[in-house]
This record gives structure tokens, sequence and C-alpha cells, in this order.
């Protein structure tokens, strides 16, 4: 080794130092130095691009510092494997880790050029250095692997021998080939092949191959998409010295250098920005940054998901994707004091199928983008939200029906009312406090109300009389255990109280995600699923490293949300609020307005979809102010609703999905265990007092017999009608007339000659 040693530090010197007049000192040092370094470098693996795929296996980004695909040398073709010999070390397979002959070759033409013109490292050696920038952490380090200076060399020479003794010639060629950077921010022959050519490295024909071999002697400076000129120059090149090696035919050679380079750019696509879903992008990331799994800290995470080779598996569905972009695009412009924001999520699962906002991403303030996602909560790379207005009645609604308040009882609705704060129990059940407050309605006829004409007219009133029977503290924390996240509930230094009498008028923040998450448990008849955009992930080779289950609980009994939807159906149904925005498939919501009309909403849900629309004015900042005066969607909003604001945009979307969603239907609520539930009246005319009864008692509705009998066509001691008639809505447990027939039709009274009924009999209908 010593002998070694001295001999290639004369020679290594000789091509580090052009004049050789210190070369004993060199050959000293060198094998002093060749004896302290270790034995062997550390093989890291290269970093690779991360890859994101929607549902359905397309790509929808990728994330990298380094942008490189490792293959395997059997996956480079041929010609490309000949062409990176030829250029850089033809006799690659005969030497060891230092070609003797290439390096008295460059030592002698440096010496007589009188500076370094000609390298003779081998590839092994390349190998090395490329190997020691990249694992370099530091600036210094860095400069240290590219010095041109003898310590280097020698060190880099150590290095090689360890790897030729440790590993195979194809190994080699292969770290090397997927090391080597291209220019243009490609990192290995795969990417290359992928960015200047749109192929395969083992589909590389001559041309392309002789290309990409002369690339790695200077990358920048014959990069092909800036210097054309200087690349063809370089690739006739690598074919000249391919046909002087007899590897190809100089005709060969000629024929392809007369041709120009034939680039197929595909483009670098590096992060989310450049994404078809960019934001959704972003809550993946940092969805996953948030994985211990993935790192002990948030740092490492991220370093993986740039550098791991991962291929990340999301719930994205692009057509869902499309229709949401396009609708929330189409009612609010990016550049307008207001921010239009949409979430998809499926009931059952959890699994996040769209998110659309309107400022899109990017620094261009003064087009209206921005990097902040309004539509995820801030724990997931978003915003604090926007008050979520009435869209929050649907949480006291949920808790009364569960505790077992009636929901046909009436309860007083006028305009406005005065509310006592000490009717308001707190989670200690204790009194809120000993003021008063008075409540506006901007809705509702001022009538007592009960739970269905409550909600589809969203009476603001009969909500805070409903709220002193559920308290402020089990619907505040039944909104929690839904997903949304409730975190100030007593007020203080960050911000006003959340958990308030009014909490049903929705005075807390929330964000698209969360509310639809929330109301996609109704849905899912009461089983909560937390938000879930990834399914699992796969390492470079392929191999399922890590999966995402998804994460249900039942939240609220069935019964209950089966009530919550019968309630909620009303909003979207003929004489509902949101009657015209409804898609054919059935459906069921709530509309949301705040106060000033800061944000309105609309979020909604078919059995097997839940969507969140939201619409507010905003500063370029996205602080809140009112949609009021504002323009919005390219018109100047006087008046601002949740159904008439943000309610088509969520209209639009469904509408443009249902194709894709199964035609489902909500389950009707069991009178058994839900107090109060609405159901149609059975028809019972024409049978007898026994089968109507057992019919009326077995949808739990009570029955009672009129005395005496009226007309019918029916026959004599059957039913002629109820009342409640056929198909009415009554409550589980009212009470059911049967009206019984004499088996006579009814005749209707005749009039005398001044037009007054005469004084036959006239038995009453009923009808």
């Amino acid at each position: 080794m010593l002998l070694v040693s001295a001999i290639l530090g004369v020679l290594v010197a000789g091509l580090a130092i052009p004049f050789a007049g210190v070369a004993g000192i060199a050959a000293r040092n060198a094998a002093d130095s060749m004896q302290d370094l270790p034995a062997d470098m550390e093989e890291q693996a290269l970093p690779q691009r991360t890859r994101i795929l929607a549902a359905d296996g397309s790509p929808i980004a990728t994330i990298y510092d380094e942008n490189r695909v490792n293959v395997p040398l059997r996956q480079v073709s041929k010609v490309m494997r000949q062409a990176i010999l030829s250029i850089e070390d033809y006799r690659f397979y005969q030497h060891g880790a230092l070609d003797l002959k290439g390096t008295l070759r460059a030592l002698i033409t440096n010496q007589a050029a009188g500076a370094t013109v000609q390298g003779g490292s081998s590839i092994t050696q390349q190998m090395v250095k490329l190997t020691l920038v990249q694992q370099a952490k530091t600036d210094e380090e860095r400069r240290a692997a590219i010095d041109d200076t003898f310590a280097r060399k020698i060190r880099e020479l150590r290095y090689a021998i360890a790897y030729e003794q440790n590993h195979s010639k194809d190994w080699i060629l292969e770290r090397y080939l997927n090391i080597a950077y291209f220019g243009d921010g490609v990192y290995g022959v795969q990417a290359a092949a992928r960015h200047y050519f749109s192929v395969d490295a083992r589909k590389l024909n001559l041309q392309q191959a002789a290309t990409l071999a002369g690339l790695v002697k200077n990358p920048v400076g014959y990069d092909p998409t800036r210097y054309g000129d200087r690349a063809v120059t370089r690739r006739n090149t690598v074919l000249d010295r391919m046909a002087e090696l007899n590897v190809i035919p100089q005709e060969k050679a000629d024929k392809v250098k007369a041709r120009s380079l034939g680039l197929k750019i595909t483009p670098n696509r590096n992060g989310c920005l450049v994404s078809a879903a960019p934001f959704f992008c972003d809550y993946v990331i940092n969805y996953l940054k948030q994985d211990p799994a993935l790192g002990a800290t948030a740092d490492e995470r991220e370093q993986l998901l740039k550098s791991g080779g991962l291929t990340i598996h999301t719930t994205i569905d692009l057509r869902f994707q499309k229709a949401a972009t396009n609708a929330v695009e189409g009612h609010v412009y990016p550049r307008e004091n207001a921010i239009g924001a949409l979430a998809l999520i499926e009931p059952g699962t959890g699994d996040v199928k769209a998110l659309a906002q309107s400022r899109p991403m990017g620094t261009r303030k003064a087009a209206g983008e921005t990097f902040i996602n309004y539509t995820v909560p801030k724990e997931d790379g978003g915003a604090r939200g926007f008050q979520g207005g009435s869209t929050f009645k649907a949480f006291v609604l949920a808790q009364a029906i569960r505790q077992g308040e009636s929901m046909s009882e009436m309860l007083p609705a006028a305009d406005p009312m005065t509310f006592r704060e000490s009717d308001y129990l707190t989670c200690g059940d204790e009194p809120y406090g000993y003021g008063s407050f008075s409540v506006p309605n901007s809705t509702g006829d001022g009538r007592p109300k009960n739970m269905y004409s409550g909600t589809q007219q969203s009476v603001n009133t009969y909500f805070l009389g409903l709220t002193q029977k559920t308290g402020i503290c089990k619907p505040f924390k039944l909104a929690q255990d839904l997903g949304v996240n409730l975190t100030n509930p007593t007020g203080g230094p960050e911000g006003s109280a959340e958990r308030t009498p009014n909490f049903s008028l929705g005075v807390a923040d929330a964000t698209p995600l969360e509310m639809a998450e929330a109301y996609a448990t109704f849905g899912a008849r009461g089983m909560h699923c937390d938000s879930r955009p990834v399914t699992k992930i796969d390492d470079a080779n392929g191999t399922e490293v890590k999966s995402y289950p998804k994460t249900c609980l039942q939240a609220l009994p069935k019964a209950v949300a089966d009530a919550v939807n019968d309630v909620l159906k009303g909003v979207t149904a003929p004489g509902g609020f949101a009657q015209y925005i409804a898609p054919s498939q059935p459906s069921a919501g709530k509309t949301g307005t705040t106060n000033s009309a800061n944000s309105v909403w609309f979020v909604g849900y078919t059995p097997n979809l839940a969507g969140a629309s939201m619409i507010a004015g905003a500063d370029a900042n996205g602080s809140p102010s009112s949609l009021i005066g504002k323009v919005v969607g390219g018109r100047t909003l006087y008046d601002a609703s949740g159904s008439g604001t943000a309610g088509p945009m969520w209209g639009e979307t469904f509408k443009a999905v249902e194709q894709w969603l199964d035609d489902e239907t909500f389950v009707p609520p069991s009178a058994d265990e839900v107090t109060g539930v609405l159901v149609n009246v059975p028809s019972v005319a024409g049978r007898s007092v026994d089968e109507a009864t057992a019919i009326l008692e077995g949808a739990n509705f009570e029955v009672a017999v009129a005395p005496g009998m009226v007309d019918s066509g029916y026959g004599r001691g059957l039913v002629a009608y109820s009342s409640p008639g056929s198909g009415v809505p009554s409550s589980s447990g009212d009470t059911i007339t049967l009206f019984i027939s004499d088996g006579t039709p009814y005749v209707k009274p005749k009039k005398d000659k001044k037009g007054k009924k005469n004084n036959g009999r006239d038995r009453g209908r009923g009808r």
C-alpha cells in the first residue's frame, strides 16, 4: 500500500498541479494520507423524487430535492452504456480504481499544456466525487468535495479502491449513471431520458444516448435547453469517440451527427405549485409531516418526502376536483376581496375527494395568488377559517334529538326575543351568566316552530330556545367529536368565546374541510370518520411501507343521525331555502350566514358525499370583512346568503358529480327510537278498522275511532278516511282518527231557489 500510495501520489499530484516540482513532497504526503483515510465510505441511498397519485393512480404532483429515479443497469439501454463508457472511461472493465494509462496520458497532456486540460479520473473516481458532493451537508463539505486539490484526489482514490474491492463493476456503473447530474435540474439517466426525450432509459437510441453521455462533463455548459449548439458539438464528440473505439461504424456516427438533437422535453414539475390540485397536494404534505412514523421531527419527515422516492396514494378524485374547481372559480374571482372555498368528503370513510379555492397558489399578490390554504384548518397547514353561521345549528339539533327532545314540540320563535344568560347551563351545570341579550331573526314568521320548521326556515330564536334544553356544553362537545376544531371555548387572550348561548348561530371559526367532515357523519348514519387524504405509501421499490386505514367511530346513534337527515332534507326539499340548488339525488343540508355577512355557507350532503361551500369577505391577507358592497364573481353584492351566494357553488359541484355517485337514499328515522319524528300517515281508506289500526300502530301512531259514520263509497264499516289524512307528515306518537263509512256515497246538498242549502241530510265529509 505504501508503494502504491507513493506512485499514485506522484501521478495524481501531477494532475492536480500542472508543474510537478513538488512531486517528492506530494508522494510522501500521499503515503501518509492514504493510511489515515477510512477504508470505506458510507453508502447512503441516493435521493429520489416522490410521486403523489390520485385515487385512480394518475399523477397529481412530484416533489423532490433532486429529480432522480433510480433504475438498475439492466434497464439502461446498451447504447447508453456504450456511450458513457466511450467518452468517460473506455477501459472501465479492464482497470482497477485507477486507470494508470489514462492517468499517465492526462499527466503528459497537462504537463505539456502547463495547465489541467485533461482529467484522468476513472468512472469509479468520478462516482466517488459525485457521492461526496451528494452527501455533503454543509457548504464547507461541498467545497471540499470539488476543490481541485491534492488532498481531495487522494481521498477520492482511497474510496475508489474500497469500492472496487467491495462491489462489482456493474454495480459501480449503475450507481454512477444514477447519481450523475445531467443538467436542467435532472439527476440520473432515467430522469434525464424522461426530461430531454420523453422516453425511459431502456429505450434510449444512439442519438439520444450520445447527447446524454456528453452532458456529464459539464451539465451546465452543455445544457441543450440553453446552449443547443454546444450540446450538438459535444454530442458529435461522443459519436466520434464511439467510432474511434469501433463501438459504432464511422458512417453511422456521421449520419447521426447530421441530425438535430431531437429534444422532446417533458417539463420538470416539482412541488404542489404545478399540480392539478395544488392545495390538496399541500394538504397531503402537511398531513404527512405530522406523522411520527415518517421521522422524529417535521424536518426529517419533509426530507423523506422530498428524497425518499416514495409513491403516495391519495384519496382525491380528479373528476370531483375539476367540478369543484370550476364551480369555485366561476363564482369568486382571484383578485376579488373575497375567498371562495369548497371541500368534498366521502361519508363512512373520511376520504377527501376534492379541495378547491378561488385564490390560486403562488406568490403574485397582484394576481390574487397565495400560499394560504383556506380549505383546511391551521394544524394541516391552512388558515383558522371563518365563522360558520347557522351551519352550527345542526349540532344543537343533533344533541337535542340525542337527549330525547321531541322533534314536534313547538317552541316560541318571535322576532326578536330576549333571553336570560342564566337559562343556559355550562359544562359544570352552572348558569352561563346573569345578564340578558336580544336575538333577532332574519327568517321565519314569528310563530312557534318545531325542529322541522325551525330548521327549514333557520329561525334563530327557535334555536336559542332549543339550546336552553341542550345546554351549551354538549353541542359544543358534539361539534368537536364530529371534527370541528373548537379550541377557544371560553374566550380570553386568544379571542372571543366559542362556547356561548348563541353557539348555534356559528360564532366560532371553521374551515370547509371541518364542516364537510362533520356533516359527513350525518350522511354515514352517525359514523364519524377523520378526514383522510392518504391511503398508503410505497417505497422506491414499490413495497408498501405505511398504510392509512380509515379511522371511524360511531359518534351518534344511527336513529339520531337518521332523524337529523330527515330534518335537514327539508332545506333542499321544495319550500326549503336550497330547493333550487339541490341535485336530483336525495340530499340534505344547512345554510349559514353570519352577522354583517362576513361569511356565508352551505353545507350539504347525499348519503355518499358531503360538501362544504363557503364564501367570505377578506382582504388580500385574508382578514374577515363584510361581503356586502364587494364585487364577488364580477358583480356587486347588495345582500348575501348561504343558499343564494355560497349554495350555487355547492349545487353546481354536486350536479356535476352525481353521475359518478351510486343512487342511495337516506334511511327513514325510527319512531321507536326518536321522539316526535315526522312520518307520513299511511293510507288506510277502504280497510277494516282492525287492519287500519295495525298499519297505523306499526307506523308508531296512536289510533282513535270517531263516533258515528260518514258518507263514503267504501263498504259499510270500513274506514272512509283518516285525520290527519293519508300522506300528511305527522309526528310519531300522534293520534290518527279513523272515520267509518256508512256505505252510502256522499251527496252534495242541493240549494233552494234563493241559493240556500235545504234541510236534507248533510253528513259531514271530514275531508
